[in-house]
């Protein structure tokens, strides 16, 4: 596949304008969105005062793989970097399934930010038009017809900042940044004046709802969720000045600022919780996203305290409900659309997803495709709080390359330039790996259905546009091996769990599993020696998300009342599941010709990757 002369071309024509600072804002931008402000109502929901414990660590485990992602972007700065970067170290089919789950992680993530504003704005909208844009259900609050309209009009300004450029846009970008930052902080320190400390201790204890609770927080809550913007840092790398330098600042520095804001914020929260006001049982954590401070719970909080301080600062609240999540909404479009940029220079979809404007310097065409997906969207998944943990899942499901891809290139490319060396990969890139697959184990049995569905779906397109446009595949075969599979996946769909559940558990699963072996041969049978290395050098990724999906329904995160593997025990067997599925992926990549390409020009500086 000829893909190497168009990425120099399509690089080269995206400004290098961004500073190390407005790299960092890029990505402090994205993390502080939606996320602080719901998370911690959603949160709280799933472990209670404990969930203080999963901001922290959700932080350890982004950092492991931000760091990564650190050498890796700063080695090869590419726009677009997270989702090519798979293609160089193991190959078109597993570059495709990461990048399409990369792309719904992205486009929902649009999505959810529109969301968001919307659901903050509904209960002023409301008093003052008596319009209502959400009506709150006894497990959360979904967008009604007005408010799914409402969202799309976000849409369309989220396009249409992108469309102004990366200079106005990393300008425009930064003093929002600040702006971001300083309201959280205000926010609280403010709460800590309606600060109740029972509700730490009163209401079933510190860990209401088990030390399990604490992880699975982490996963479906909007926590991961919201450190997910370290990865801007990486998909803007190449359009920063001094990629080398400006990439490690933003993936780590953005996760390191906003860490220690988001706990301050969930403790001042649970603190500041009002059982009464909330239309709540004092202790009812898991009825919070049913209750009165579903749609605002910030707001809420410092509204319910009668301090008029409080009160009068819940109005600069709401203007930031809609600058936060506004602000992290048209970064993210600009991401999606890079990553479809990216997608399109290594043939995964048309290429002319991979065309510059000339006017704008942005990927025009990504950036529509991206607006109208996204809106798409709304129709099954009307509210944040139903989002949330797929948009988040689906993404880190991508984050599984992260390690591998910068000790495969370490094995292949011992001698490129590495302007950042991350000392001790040795052990961070076990334990990054690790973050990624745990945290996808933590979303639990509900999420991973939805999750292995739609990444299932990228096989059949694999086969019929992918594999045939690389040259892996003849079309004929691979439209037959494809539509066949579509086929098995419509079917099992159907009569699955999230169908009519016609089937129980362990046939429906088996027959995913069959019907996967069977793609996997047929495609061995007709794909070129090229096409057959990388289906084995991809299988990994497939194989994991299988045996987690079925651990996940017998472990502590599923749907049994008495699981056959409580926690902590299904946890250590998904570790090490995931250390096995890590071995495996570093042994199984190689050096692309795509990869050695990019490397074949001499470097000016170079560090041997060695610990």
């Amino acid at each position: 596949m000829a893909a190497h002369g168009p990425i120099e071309d399509g690089d080269a024509k995206l400004r290098k304008t961004l500073s190390a600072q407005q790299l960092l804002f890029i990505s402090i931008g994205s993390i502080i969105g939606s996320g602080w402000l719901f998370a911690v109502l959603a949160a709280g929901s799933v472990a209670g005062p404990s969930v203080i414990i999963s901001w922290v660590l959700a932080a350890v485990l982004v950092t492991f793989m931000a760091l990564n992602y650190a050498e890796t972007g700063a080695m090869l700065p590419r726009s677009g970097g997270i989702a090519r970067y798979p293609y160089l170290t193991h190959g078109g089919y597993l570059g495709f399934v990461l990048s399409w789950s990369m792309l719904l992680g992205g486009i929902t993530t649009v999505s959810t930010e529109a969301l968001a504003v919307v659901q903050y704005a509904a209960g002023y909208v409301a008093s003052w038009t008596g319009i209502q844009l959400t009506t709150v259900g006894e497990s959360s609050a979904s967008l009604t017809t007005a408010g799914r309209f409402c969202a799309v009009l976000l849409m369309v300004f989220f396009f249409a900042v992108n469309v102004f450029g990366i200079r106005f846009f990393g300008r425009f970008n930064h003093w929002i940044g600040w702006w971001k930052l300083i309201l959280p902080i205000l926010t609280f320190i403010l709460l800590f004046f309606a600060f109740h400390g029972s509700n730490f201790s009163a209401f079933g204890g510190f860990t209401p709802r088990g030390s399990g609770a604490i992880f699975n927080a982490i996963a479906v809550s909007g926590i991961v969720f919201a450190f997910q913007g370290f990865r801007e840092g990486v998909n803007f790398g190449g359009e920063s000045r001094k990629p080398q330098r400006d990439i490690l600042v933003a993936t780590v520095g953005s996760v390191a600022i906003c860490a220690v804001i988001f706990v301050l914020l969930q403790v001042a929260f649970i603190g500041a919780l009002d059982w009464p006001d909330m239309g709540l049982h004092p202790g009812d954590w898991a009825g919070l996203k049913g209750g009165h401070w579903a749609d605002q719970p910030l707001y809420s909080a410092l509204n319910a305290s009668g301090i008029a301080l409080l009160g009068a600062f819940g109005a600069f609240l709401l203007v930031d409900a809609a600058i936060s999540p506004a602000g992290t909404g048209w970064v993210y479009m600009g991401d999606t659309a890079r990553t479809l940029y990216g997608m399109a220079v290594h043939g995964s979809v048309p290429r002319v997803f991979a065309r510059i404007s000339d006017r704008f310097r942005v990927p025009a065409l990504g950036l529509i495709a991206c607006l109208v997906g996204g809106c798409v969207f709304f129709l099954p998944f009307p509210g944040w709080y139903m989002l949330i943990g797929f948009t988040s899942s689906t993404a880190v499901v991508t984050y599984l390359a992260a390690a591998p891809q910068l000790q495969v290139m370490r094995r292949t490319a011992p001698d490129a330039e590495r302007p950042f060396l991350l000392r001790g990969a040795t052990v961070f890139s076990p334990l990054g790996f690790l973050a990624a697959s745990m945290i996808l184990y933590w979303s639990g049995y509900a999420v991973l259905q939805g999750v292995v569905a739609t990444v299932l779906l990228a096989l059949p397109i694999y086969a019929w546009y992918q594999g045939p446009r690389s040259g892996r595949i003849g079309r004929t075969s691979g439209r037959v091996i494809g539509g066949v599979f579509l086929l098995v996946w419509i079917a099992t769909q159907v009569i699955g769990p999230l169908g009519t559940q016609s089937l129980p558990f362990w046939g429906f699963w088996l027959l995913c599993a069959a019907g996967l072996v069977l793609y996997t041969l047929a495609m061995r049978r007709a794909c070129t020696e090229t096409g057959r290395r990388e289906l084995r050098s991809g299988a990994w990724v497939v194989a994991l998300l299988m045996v987690l999906y079925l651990l996940s329904r017998f472990g502590a995160y599923g749907e049994l009342a008495h699981p056959p593997i409580p926690f902590p025990y299904d946890s250590l067997v998904a570790a090490a599941l995931g250390l096995a599925a890590y071995y495996w992926a570093v042994h199984s990549g190689y050096a692309t010709q795509e990869l050695e390409d990019m490397l074949e020009k001499p470097a000016t500086r170079r560090v041997r990757a060695h610990d």
